[in-house]
């Protein structure tokens, strides 16, 4: 069983948190699988020239199946809303034809239909239940799927209600206790201050071309996809990536609020913490970096010269950012950061019940590890970490996480 061999290794491992692998000399745990889920502008496995977004140059989803935790790698629209992106995974992980709801698509103007995919995990249901990871955005993904499989959409049950004749996903049904656990990396649960300033979809243009830079994909022949094609951006055949970039880049969908650059900003985000729950009979934890320190003469938070070059700016504003209005208020404990996300947003979502990690897991409470210092937002992944946090360190993360996950009782 997995958990056998997180308790064989566990004594040779210089934990970053110590793992309660034994109650009363029992062995516990369960062996549901990992769900990988990536973050904003994230790609799937066949993209981006082969580099890993769980990995970069190494492959965090191989390396786990290999020492037996079962674990699967999700693609989802890399900047599409959360709602979108948790009704896209439902399927991508169960499998069928994408359906938003008619409800929800006539709302924000889109197509209620996107794409049909075979299912990575075709038996998942409340017997064969799943962990699901998440970087960044991805976190918030998470949270919103576990949601609408408890809960439902009620503007979908609404409009079946009304039109009895028409199809309904069960998804929009709730009454699924399908998830074991939720694991956040990096994520934005109270939104970047740096997304409310609309200063965001510059850096998200830049994080594809900079991926695709280290993959050494030629610009015009890259294999990414936005997969926007519920909004009719689909990138036509031979068309040039940086043309498919300028026709997303151009496109009128920003202005909406079925977007990520509207989820990612504080109010936003508040928004989804109001209707998305924190469940009494769900796991949760979150990991933190923090790749700044404060400045002695301002009190600013000043990026660490490790941190990845393209987010210095983002974290530099992010480190002196302040507002009293619009709610939330912004002040000084905001400044920590990690390049893209603030400490005390990616720790848990404001107004749920969190308990800082201590070996006693808790459901329903958010169960926050101690900040990872050096760690910035790639690091947490990965990508270009190689020089900064070690790739020791970096497996030693997903091999702990990994283990605390497959403790867990069923």
């Amino acid at each position: 069983m997995v958990v056998s061999s997180c308790f064989a290794n566990a004594l040779s491992l210089s934990s970053l948190w110590t793992l309660p692998l034994a109650s009363k000399g029992k062995t516990i745990g369960n062996d549901y699988p990992l769900v990988l889920v990536h973050g904003l502008t994230g790609w799937g496995r066949d993209e981006m020239g082969g580099i890993k977004y769980w990995g970069g140059l190494k492959d965090i989803e191989e390396d786990l199946n290999e020492t037996g935790h079962r674990t699967y790698t999700a693609t989802v629209g890399p900047v599409s809303s959360n709602y979108d992106r948790a009704v896209e995974l439902y399927y991508y992980i169960k499998g069928g034809k994408v359906d938003y709801g008619a409800a929800h698509a006539k709302k924000y103007g889109h197509n209620r239909y996107g794409r049909t995919y075979p299912g990575i995990y075709s038996q998942w249901d409340r017997n064969h239940k799943i962990h699901l990871v998440g970087h960044s955005m991805g976190g918030q993904t998470a949270r919103t799927l576990v949601e609408l499989l408890k809960n439902g959409a009620e503007e979908e049950r609404k409009h079946y209600r009304e039109h009895p004749e028409d199809v309904f996903s069960p998804l929009f049904q709730g009454g699924k206790n399908w998830v074991h656990s939720v694991t956040t990396l990096g994520t934005p649960h109270n939104g970047s201050t740096f997304a409310d300033e609309q200063r965001l979809a510059p850096l998200l243009q830049e994080m594809v071309l900079q991926g695709a830079s280290v993959s050494g994909a030629k610009m015009e022949a890259l294999t990414y996809d936005y997969k926007l094609d519920h909004w009719g951006l689909k990138r036509h055949p031979r068309e040039s990536f940086l043309t498919y970039a300028e026709r997303v880049r151009d496109s009128s969908i920003w202005e909406s609020e079925d977007i990520s650059l509207h989820d990612l900003t504080t109010w936003g985000a508040a928004k989804i913490n109001q209707w998305v729950k924190t469940h009494r009979d769900v796991y949760y934890f979150s990991y933190t970096g923090k790749a700044t320190y404060q400045d002695r003469l301002t009190g600013r938070s000043i990026p660490r010269l490790s941190m990845n070059p393209l987010m210095r700016s983002s974290s530099l504003y992010i480190g002196s950012y302040k507002r009293t209005s619009p709610e939330p208020n912004i002040d000084e404990r905001w400044w920590p950061n990690d390049g893209v996300v603030s400490v005390i947003s990616a720790q848990y979502p404001f107004g749920h019940p969190y308990k800082r990690y201590d070996g006693n897991v808790q459901k329903g409470v958010w169960n926050h590890f101690p900040v990872h210092s050096g760690w910035d937002h790639f690091d947490l992944i990965g990508i270009g970490s190689a020089d900064n946090i070690g790739l020791k360190d970096l497996n030693r993360l997903y091999y702990e996480l990994a283990c605390n996950l497959h403790h867990l009782p069923k």
